[in-house]
């Protein structure tokens, strides 16, 4: 099945060294192939249940808590601070970060605890970001967290216990994998400059340098599929990397150097590999249109219009994807806010959340996230085992459908803003003699028709109770 659909991007805010925000964010696929292997479809549904989910971005880059990967690209936009050091100096710095990157506080259970209490339902997880450090115990590469200060460390091989800790919170399990590896040989060779984010030589003047990093692609995705217990989605980052056939607008946007051949790893070969070592399993290979982009990915943004196809939001909970100090977190409202939009046009939302380079969450990212738990605690059923409508939205009220085709109409509440005495909308009537309830409330709600409009009356104690809410969720059956 193909489906061809325009979503509009309204972005957020992003940190990432002065950079114009086209420079690094994907943005959403404007096409759509849903799987046809019946394991994949089935998966792929479970995963949609979901609705939440945390996405940890984790490697070198903490230690001094900057940007991950992006400030060793040579691009035009990014400024890096010293402008005395010179690009090779700074990558030589940068690449020795793995040298001191030495996280003896790290805790995958502090991590899984507060997603869990936060409401989440599945991790991604970075085994290895552009700048080629990886986050599991590879046998393909020594530049690795099992290869530094924290090799004898009982936890060292990072990836299996980030996703035994978050297994055990009965989570599903993504792998985020960057298909450009900056520090390996066989793409950003040293023989040659490092101009941008592509690979750094012809490959059709070098096929055989070329073939060794496919080679050494393929043989990491295998690991990671192979010993690293169940695996749910592979998530695969660094859309530059793709056949140059599949360069579209959305590429373009980024504004980033297009190499004149291609850049292919043989993704039918690799969608092979680990379904046969995982049943079943995800791969999305971001923006890349086709069978191995199970679902879209726009990130710091929200795709203006509903759709019914699979999709997920990633948006940072500060400004950044990885720990930076003094970052700015959003209010727990406003990812609730987020969370609401997002579920009723028919997406999940992964939240962004970066660990200290000692391996914990921060006590404020763990109190946000113990907010936005506290309130799916009561409303979560207006969000999970959802599915979006086609009249998603009416003014400020979000509508969601449960599988037993219950109706949810859920109410974003600013900061301060008062309840009223009524709740109102036109669209999604409920059915004759249908009880209206807020959830977490036993009592229904009186409601009559006006004017082919829904009016609920709220009883004053309710409007106190409800005043300082992030959002109120009311159920109903509809007509």
């Amino acid at each position: 099945m193909s489906q061809k659909l325009i979503w509009l991007l309204v972005f957020a805010s992003v940190i990432s060294f002065q950079a114009n925000a086209q420079n690094t964010l994907h943005p959403t696929s404007s096409e759509y192939e849903y799987p046809t292997d019946p394991k994949v479809a089935e998966k792929l549904e479970q995963w949609r249940d979901q609705k939440f989910g945390i996405l940890i971005h984790w490697g070198i880059y903490a230690v001094p808590g900057i940007v991950e990967s992006w400030s060793i690209n040579n691009e035009d936009w990014i400024n890096r601070k010293d402008t005395t050091q010179s690009y090779d100096d700074y990558k030589k710095w940068y690449f020795g970060l793995s040298e001191k990157f030495n996280p003896q506080g790290f805790d995958p259970n502090q991590w899984a605890d507060a997603a869990d209490k936060a409401g989440m339902k599945y991790v991604v997880f970075t085994t290895k970001h552009h700048d080629g450090f990886n986050m599991f115990d590879t046998q393909f590469t020594d530049y690795k967290i099992t290869n530094g200060p924290f090799a004898s460390n009982p936890k060292a091989d990072v990836a299996k216990y980030v996703f035994d800790a978050f297994r055990e919170k009965d989570m599903m399990i993504g792998a985020y994998y960057s298909k450009p590896d900056w520090h390996s040989q066989y793409y950003w060779w040293d023989y040659r400059a490092t101009p941008d984010r592509n690979v750094n030589y012809d490959i059709r003047k070098h096929p055989w340098r070329w073939k060794q990093y496919v080679q050494f692609t393929h043989n990491q995705l295998n690991e990671i599929t192979t010993n690293y217990g169940d695996i749910d989605i592979l998530w695969l980052d660094g859309g530059w990397v793709r056949p140059k056939s599949t360069i579209n607008d959305e590429v373009l946007s980024w504004g980033a150097p297009i190499p004149d051949f291609d850049q292919e790893i043989n993704m039918p070969k690799v969608a092979e590999t680990v379904r046969a070592n995982q049943e079943g399993i995800l791969i999305v290979d971001r923006t890349v249109h086709g069978p191995f982009e199970n679902y879209r990915t726009p990130e710091q943004g929200i795709p203006a219009e509903m759709s019914s196809d699979p999709w997920e939001s990633c948006i940072t909970l500060g400004g950044a994807w990885g720990f930076v100090p003094n970052d700015k977190f959003k209010p727990s409202r406003k990812v609730i806010h987020l969370l609401i939009e997002i579920v009723a046009k028919g997406g999940n939302l992964l939240l962004g959340v970066g660990p200290t380079a000692d391996g914990l969450f921060l006590p404020e990212q763990i109190s946000r996230l113990e907010e936005i738990g506290q309130w799916l605690e009561v409303n979560g059923a207006g969000i999970y085992d959802t599915r979006a409508i086609e009249n998603f939205q009416d003014d400020k009220l979000y509508f969601t459908q449960g599988k037993a085709k219950e109706m949810y109409a859920l109410m974003p509440l600013a900061e301060g803003e008062q309840v009223g005495e009524t709740i109102s909308w036109t669209l999604n009537a409920p059915k004759k003699d249908s009880k209206i309830t807020i959830l977490g409330e036993k009592k229904s709600l009186k409601w009559k028709t006006v004017d082919g409009k829904t009016v609920v009356s709220l009883p004053k104690n309710l409007q106190e109770k409800f005043s300082n809410s992030p959002a109120i969720v009311l159920t109903y059956v509809s007509e």
